[in-house]
């Protein structure tokens, strides 16, 4: 018998605030997909979801506090694990 994997997600504003973010979520999530919706972006994963401060600050090319993604977040499904390299979302505890 095979296990399923439930699915994580994370959903932002649609703006370019947003735009690198997404563009580093799905960088380091290869299994991850984006869902673009009028205003908004969802991006789901199987299993979890990890957004790394480092290939946020590559793609913007100036330095980025984990904590402004709040800024733009919409929602987002899993448990959080965080701090200030990296927020995980899964459904590990």
């Amino acid at each position: 018998m095979t296990a399923t994997v439930s699915n994580v997600f994370i959903a932002f504003q649609a703006n370019e605030e947003s735009r690198p973010l997404i563009e580093a979520i799905l960088a380091d999530n290869p299994a991850a997909q984006a869902v673009h919706s009028p205003g908004l972006v969802k991006i789901d994963a199987p299993g979890s979801l990890t957004i790394r401060r480092a290939t946020i600050e590559e793609q913007t090319g100036r330095p980025y506090d984990l904590q402004q993604l709040h800024v733009n977040l919409v929602t987002l499904s899993g448990h959080i694990d965080e701090d200030d390299d990296q927020f995980t979302l899964s459904w590990k505890h």
